[in-house]
């Protein structure tokens, strides 16, 4: 049966959540909640994401809501710990929501600010979390030269994230950072969701990790898709949210729980890297219960908005608006089995 248009504005809520901290340049994270028959899917693609874009985040919200989850492979997800552009004073009250996770993402490379406060933020999630693997977010804010002059200053990575802008940028780096003997890998994100073609980064040898998240890249089932030729090409992968809700976070954590058991050479079980998925705890309120953090992992459960919660936090006339009448140009984008449920 495919879905209708009418069917899901009607099941639409629209929310507004009051952040911590700035995220992205975001103080209020809004998104638009669809209330299906196999659960809750969301879509809230950031301002900058035109209608052709923002029709991935709708299949994505579509197929939580009218097909549920694939079949999950695991109960438990380890998750890294998300520190914004802040100060580093700040630091350590972020930090401790993120209790018993042995990975933190740290963003830079924010416009406005300098390599010397990336390097000093860095410094203070080390000087906290002396143990931690730490990875470095720059959303194609550096130059080849930035990015690999920032390697040198940071210290070691675990990975840096998307540091240029195109895969000719990233596949350059690479080969730089190899070069100058720097052992630092580099993960591909919007080359991959904000590209024509995802695969093209593998193809080019332009990352040794893909980031993909499941809202802009068209759902869970294309996450696993994805994964499952970027781990043939020899690259590793990372689930991650794009500063989801607690009903976002549910396609993240089925993503993440869904992938294929990967072993290593001597068939041990290998557990999927530490995903992107705790920036729930960047909220003031969410529209779903608090996800407990134990030892630094979520339980792969799917949570439904909570009604008192839904209401207290629903947006303004017209920012309800606005979000239907997004739904409705990024559905003239949507291809059809988005559409059959």
């Amino acid at each position: 049966m495919a879905i209708a248009l009418e069917d899901v504005l009607e099941r639409s809520y629209v929310v507004a959540l009051p952040m911590r901290v700035q995220f992205r340049g975001i103080q209020t994270r809004e998104a638009l909640l669809i209330q299906g028959p196999a659960g809750w899917g969301e879509f809230c693609p950031f301002e900058d994401y035109a209608a052709p874009e923002a029709a991935h985040w709708l299949a994505s919200g579509l197929e939580m809501a009218y097909q549920g989850p694939p079949p999950l492979q695991r109960e438990w997800v380890d998750i890294n710990a998300t520190v914004p552009a802040v100060q580093p004073e700040d630091v350590a009250g972020i930090l401790e929501r993120f209790e018993g996770c042995s990975t933190v993402k740290v963003k830079v490379a924010e416009p406005g600010q300098s390599l010397a406060q990336d390097v000093a933020r860095v410094q203070a999630v080390r000087d906290l979390w002396p143990l931690a693997k730490i990875r470095v977010d720059a959303n194609r804010g550096w130059s080849v030269d930035e990015a690999l002059a920032a390697a040198k200053q940071l210290g070691p990575l675990d990975y840096m994230e998307q540091p240029c802008a195109t895969v000719a940028e990233l596949a350059q780096l690479r080969d730089r950072l190899v070069r100058s003997g720097i052992f630092v890998r580099v993960a591909a994100d919007e080359s991959i969701r904000r590209a024509e073609d995802p695969y093209e980064v593998a193809r080019a040898k332009a990352a040794d990790v893909a980031v993909v998240k499941p809202a802009p890249i068209g759902g869970v089932r294309k996450v696993l898709e994805v994964a499952k030729f970027m781990r043939a090409q020899g690259l590793d992968i990372t689930v991650a949210s794009a500063l989801d809700t607690g009903v976002g976070i549910n396609a993240g954590l089925a993503a993440v729980a869904a992938l294929p058991r990967h072993s290593d050479d001597e068939e041990f079980d290998v557990p999927p890297a530490a995903a992107g998925l705790g920036t729930q705890r960047l909220f003031l309120e969410d529209v779903t219960a608090s996800r407990e953090l134990v030892d630094g992992r979520l339980k792969a459960e799917m949570l439904a908005p909570e009604p008192e919660r839904l209401e207290a936090l629903q947006a303004s006339g017209a920012r309800k608006d606005a979000w239907l009448k997004r739904l409705a140009q990024a559905w003239e984008y949507l291809p059809n089995e988005a559409l059959d449920c």
